[in-house]
């Protein structure tokens, strides 16, 4: 099956393409997304067909590499458009295409009837072609083509309806912001040129593995490296373009902002987990920043009051418990909660959707409420996976949300546990604020004009597949401990068990015997967080709430830390008048264009004094022989 490998990347590729030239063309409308569905889920059949062939292999040699045609040969550096499926490679495959075919689905019910139908589809298609692209290359410069490639999809997907301003503005930050992220992975591949000499992993990685921990050039690549995660994978500086993407069409956050395109960062380090185990200082400014980033986007989602935008932060949060177990070395945990978060995350932003679709494009929650009545199964789906990102066993999001906190403490760090278990906490409490305010309470709008609606079968059919999968998929890492095999270490050991081995040569190792209590007070903490939103939220009847009583907790929540202000007095304002008042209207202005307006004006000058000696006048001419004459005569009598 092996064979299929090039055509999992070509379906959605031929998609595109016929939907992009073609799509104009049809009398119904609704083919361009019946044919955009049907090529992502022809990638998700032959991903499975190349996943079974895998299963068949022995581990060691489960990784198959496919070469279509050299791409550029400079020096001794050659770079090919070639893919590597392993063990790694193939769960993002698995999720990018599977998840995918769901909102595709679901996004021919959610965009009928809009303008930008055919061209909605035409770009999500591609999409998944460069989210592809990322996760199958086998070399850093095809990666790099994939992450640039997401970049700009995501910029048009945000700015999908430009009709609007703050739609254009949200995806121009978006944009600007990755484009500093990826400025990091630029600098990185080429010290990688200059210290190994290529940029294919295999090369990369043997020669990485012969060096010492902490070698300058593989410090630097790492930290480069991590600088473009933060932009791609919304951490901590460069998190704020997430929050403002939710401007795009609800199936967008749940296919890019929730299950495949934030994740790439998560990729990028576990892709490289030898070259980051070999940097213990890059290890730990991951840690910092991935639990810094955890909370302050979980304490941000508390008091927010938009459904997408409660989501948006707490993407940004699960992000950071990501990156927290990569900062600690345990890089199959962050990949299995990638997994998990797909499922449970993506089916939140479609009952999302599906709520905004019923409400007729409300999305703020206090203009909500007794939704639970109107629609059962969005309901359903959407409480299943609110249980699996709080952590509730037996949901997806226990498993895997738990075995990170492990690992952060039983490597050497129970601050990090304390913090992340109270991060926990706050996921439980916002997200069920969130439940209670939509589904609960006294309805809070119109339902006598407006009366609210389930939504079609195309549209709830994906959040029943997404809700079963938050049930089901946590089982496939069940540590040993609780009876379960660690079906997703294991299989993700050939590619990351070195670099955790590595990476725990420089952690001290604790917790023997602690992981079954540790467990326990994580659920225990989730199920406070669950309680306090119930005692507050539940039987809520009117919008008089005790919110505000928190002053200043409130305030920095509801007003997200004022981050964008801060950003807009500190970098936006000056740059525009560094780039305007100084940069503009002085140096271009003046000094360049008076460098040049000023030297044809010199010129000009010149050459009219020059003129005026040859005027066609013969007159002229014999005064200034007369006058030459004297001059040459006067000086020969005097010298």
């Amino acid at each position: 099956m092996s064979q299929l490998i090039p055509y999992i990347v070509a379906a959605p590729l031929v998609g595109f393409l016929i939907n992009g030239f073609f799509g104009g063309k049809y009398k119904n409308k609704a083919i361009a997304g019946w044919v955009a569905s049907m090529a992502v889920t022809a990638s998700f059949v032959m991903a499975i067909a190349v996943f079974s062939e895998m299963l068949s292999m022995p581990a060691e040699s489960r990784a198959i590499h496919y070469k279509l045609f050299d791409w550029l040969s400079v020096g001794k550096v050659n770079v090919g458009i070639s893919y590597l499926i392993d063990q790694l490679s193939i769960i993002f495959i698995l999720v990018i295409t599977g998840v995918g075919a769901l909102i595709h689905l679901y996004s021919t019910g959610y965009m009928k009837g809009d303008p930008g139908y055919t061209r909605f589809f035409t770009y999500l298609n591609l999409f998944i072609v460069m989210m592809l692209q990322l996760v199958m290359a086998d070399n850093y410069l095809l990666t790099f083509l994939g992450w640039e490639g997401v970049g700009l999809c995501s910029y048009l997907l945000i700015g999908f309806w430009f009709e609007e301003n703050k739609n254009n503005d949200a995806a121009k930050k978006a944009f600007i912001v990755n484009r500093i992220g990826d400025f990091g992975f630029l600098v990185a591949m080429g010290v990688m040129l200059v210290t190994f000499g290529s940029l294919n992993f295999s090369d990369v990685f043997g020669a990485a593995s012969g060096m010492g921990s902490g070698n300058t050039s593989i410090v630097i690549i790492t930290m480069m490296l991590f600088l473009g995660c933060t932009g791609k994978s919304a951490q901590i500086p460069l998190y704020v373009w997430l929050p403002d993407a939710m401007a795009g069409p609800t199936p967008v956050s749940a296919l890019i902002h929730a299950a495949t395109m934030v994740t790439s960062g998560i990729y990028l380090v576990a892709r490289s987990n030898i070259l980051f185990a070999l940097s213990p200082a890059t290890l730990t400014v991951i840690s910092i920043v991935a639990i810094c980033t955890a909370l302050l986007a979980a304490i941000i989602a508390l008091f927010q009051n938009d459904i997408k935008k409660v989501l948006a932060y707490s993407t940004v949060s699960q992000l950071g418990y990501m990156f927290l177990g990569l900062g600690v070395g345990a890089f199959g945990a962050g990949v299995f909660h990638v997994m998990t978060h797909a499922f449970f995350k993506a089916c939140l932003f479609l009952g999302s959707g599906a709520v905004i679709h019923a409400m007729h494009h409300e999305q703020d929650m206090q203009k909500m409420g007794g939704l639970k009545k109107y629609l059962p199964i969005t309901f359903a789906t959407f409480l299943i996976a609110t249980l699996a990102i709080a952590g509730i066993p037996p949901f997806a999001g226990f498993f895997s949300k738990d075995e990170i906190l492990w690992k952060a403490f039983s490597q050497g760090s129970t601050l990090l546990w304390v913090l992340g278990a109270f991060g926990a906490l706050m996921t439980a409490f916002y997200m069920f604020r969130a439940v209670y305010l939509t589904f609960y309470g006294k309805e809070r709008f119109d339902a006598a004009h407006h009366p609210p609606h389930e939504v079609v079968p195309a549209m709830w059919i994906p959040l029943v597949a997404l809700a079963a999968l938050s049930v089901l998929g946590g089982f496939l890492g069940v540590p040993k401990i609780l009876g379960g095999g660690e079906t997703i270490s294991q299989w993700l050991e050939p590619i990351v068990g070195k670099g955790e081995e590595i990476a725990a040569q420089s952690q001290i190792m604790q917790g023997e015997g602690m992981e079954i209590p540790l467990v326990i007070i994580s659920v225990v903490v989730a199920l406070v967080g669950i309680l306090m939103a119930t005692r507050y939220y539940k039987k809520r009847t009117t919008l008089a709430s005790q919110e505000q009583k928190l002053g200043t907790l409130y305030s920095l929540s509801a007003n997200k830390f004022y981050v964008d202000e801060i950003y807009d007095k500190t970098i936006v304002q000056p740059t525009y008048f560094l780039s305007n008042s100084i940069l503009y209207k002085i140096v271009d202005v003046k000094i360049i264009d008076g460098i040049i307006n000023g030297s044809a004006a010199g010129i000009g000058q010149i050459s009219g004094m020059i003129r005026k000696i040859q005027t066609g006048i013969v007159q002229n001419y014999a005064v200034m022989i007369v006058v030459g004459i004297l001059v040459l005569v006067s000086y020969v009598l005097i010298f």
